[in-house]
């Protein structure tokens, strides 16, 4: 607990109605087994500003924002197997130089082109796309889907089958800090699929859908929430408020925080989406909680008719009952309907592994191994040129979870202060000090009460002008247990660091709001990190006074002392200082009250 919470008894004005008693951060602690509310969002335009936010929060989790480079779809075709009316290829798509996925194109024979086209993504099951079984059977997903007129393309999650150049669950702190992760790689191999389904020409590239259930399902509705280009969806048995995800590959840092499935799920609107769920796991409320709330996302575009549920009384699946509904719901949106005697899921034979796959099922491969993938994935933002500075500034913002507070609460006295943002129940302490002049905030790396037994602080206390000094966050008992337990704590909740330069940028709001001089920021010891990285995302500029002590942005400087999913991949340490362009790097000694001397202009 920080040292002013216990003053509270004292000092009661600090419990002004708005301002949190304790910390949110502290106590409501999100998992993927949290029940989720959706927000009420009254406008369309106020989705849309949420809709915008949530696809950079998604793509930068996944290591995409900025987009890397798209290097030409290559795609080596193994064998093709030939039937009376479908024929299957096994393939390999190079997705990125030197890594490749694999799956098989189920293509339709006899009919004619062009033809909407149906990814594929496969769920957690032992066999992954290779899987034949009364309750999920990708292949006859694929065989139906060709017989009633789609290219139908069903691939491997990473991990899996021909895709093995990585394991399916991969981690590691230095993967942390580059957002190299299964959720990621997985995701960009989907937006591939996608390129190279485009890059057919049998295929109309307007009318492409994704369509998988379980893990499959989360890649579903994650690729339909970053790329317009599935015009149509069908998730089974996943969007559910009750239960997220829960592995390597449906999670990662940073992806939920302050969201879960079923808004992510929402963003297909106003596409044609139909939402499968079943009675016996953890979508059977969908029908009367997690649908009505997708509903109303449509009905802000007038478009109701777009959505549709279809509930299956079944186990946790993708059966024959699943199939049929989404062959009704693409034939509807993609086909222009078709009679419901040509919707039925037909008998299959399914091929032999040997022959859906492109390697063999053991032996070596004549392939790059983990360490080279995870080279290119680092080197892939260079490869391109350098972002503009409000790109940059975003891609740090977003790998942060931070942002510049809307309405705030304060209330001081006896020079106390709590700031908090209305409606984040998050809570700011510390020491207020008014006077005239440019405000001027203090960060010390273990409390404001530190940074007042420091000479060079009562010195800048001496000047006159306002000055505020906040304790900087720190992780209660609660807290830091859930994240040593948690292995999908940062999935739903941010770090430390991230929080405590979410603090410094809260303060920055409320000495906004009593001048209208540019504030000077002074960051003691490590705090001179935290400081950096909030003046380069503030969107109001700052005068920089920061004691760096020696941190020179390698990966294990950001592992030690500012550890934050994503922020070398952002740009880490180069980018913070090319965005401040008021900056004094010095010892925390030193600092007083002049303004800081623009030694940093770039």
């Amino acid at each position: 607990m920080r040292c002013w919470v216990s003053l509270l008894v004292l000092f009661p004005a600090l419990l002004r109605a708005g301002i949190p008693a304790t910390d949110a951060r502290e106590t409501e602690i999100a998992d993927y087994h949290t029940h989720f509310k959706m927000a009420d969002y009254a406008t369309r335009k106020q989705w849309e500003v949420r809709k915008q936010k949530l696809r950079e929060q998604i793509l930068s989790a996944a290591g995409l924002l900025p987009m890397p480079p798209k290097t030409p779809v290559r795609a080596r075709i193994v064998r093709r197997l030939d039937y009376k009316d479908y024929a299957i290829e096994t393939l390999l798509i190079e997705t990125m130089p030197g890594y490749y996925l694999g799956g098989n194109l189920y293509r339709p024979l006899g009919k004619k082109q062009p033809f909407p086209a149906v990814l594929i993504p496969h769920g957690h099951w032992k066999r992954g796309r290779l899987e034949d079984q009364p309750s999920y059977s990708p292949i006859a997903l694929g065989i139906n889907l060709a017989r009633k007129g789609y290219i139908a393309l069903t691939y491997d999650m990473v991990g899996y089958n021909d895709t093995q150049q990585t394991p399916h669950n991969f981690s590691g702190w230095s993967e942390t800090l580059w957002s190299f992760n299964p959720m990621g790689l997985q995701l960009w191999n989907s937006i591939r699929a996608v390129d190279y389904l485009q890059s057919l020409p049998e295929v109309d590239g307007h009318k492409i859908a994704a369509t998988g259930a379980s893990g499959g399902g989360t890649q579903t509705f994650l690729l339909g929430a970053v790329d317009d280009r599935i015009g149509f969806a069908a998730p089974v048995n996943m969007v559910s408020a009750y239960m997220q995800g829960g592995d390597p590959c449906e999670e990662a840092p940073g992806l939920r925080v302050d969201t879960f499935n079923v808004e992510i799920a929402a963003m297909m609107a106003p596409r044609p989406m139909l939402v499968v769920s079943s009675t016996h796991d953890w979508t059977r409320h969908t029908p009367s909680e997690e649908f009505p709330a997708i509903e109303h996302i449509y009905a802000l575009y007038g478009a109701g008719q777009n959505v549709k549920n279809a509930h299956v009384d079944a186990e946790h699946n993708y059966n024959r009952q699943s199939r049929e509904a989404v062959y009704r719901f693409f034939a509807q949106h993609m086909l222009g309907g078709r009679p419901p005697a040509e919707l039925v899921d037909e008998d299959i034979t399914a091929p032999s592994d040997e022959e859906l796959l492109a390697f063999p099922k053991s032996g070596p491969r004549d392939e790059e191994g983990y360490a080279a993938v995870l080279q290119t994935w680092k080197i892939a933002p260079f490869q391109s040129a350098p972002p503009d500075p409000d790109s940059q500034r975003e891609a740090l913002r977003f790998s942060l979870g931070v942002e510049w507070p809307g309405q705030l609460e304060s209330s001081s006295g006896d020079g106390l202060i709590a700031i908090s943002r209305v409606g984040h129940g998050d809570r700011v302490t510390g020491h207020w000090t008014p006077g005239k002049g440019a405000p001027i905030q203090v960060v010390h790396p273990a409390s404001a009460a530190a940074a007042l037994h420091s000479d060079a602080v009562r010195r800048v206390l001496h000047s006159g002008r306002p000055v505020l000094i906040i304790d900087p966050f720190a992780a209660g008992e609660q807290r830091s247990r859930k994240q040593r337990v948690d292995s999908y704590f940062l999935s739903y909740n941010r770090t430390d660091s991230a929080d405590r330069v979410q603090d410094i940028l809260t303060a920055l709001a409320f000495l906004k709001g009593q001048s209208s001089a540019r504030p000077q920021v002074i960051g003691m010891g490590d705090a001179g990190v935290w400081c950096l990285f909030a003046a380069a995302v503030s969107p109001v500029a700052v005068d920089l006074v920061a004691d760096l002590n020696g941190f020179g942005g390698t990966d294990e400087d950001f592992r030690d002392r500012f550890f934050v999913p994503g922020i070398q991949r952002a740009g880490g340490l180069n980018a913070a200082l090319r965005l401040v362009s008021h900056l004094r790097v010095t010892m925390s000694t030193e600092v007083d009250t002049n303004e800081a001397s623009r030694s940093t202009d770039q």
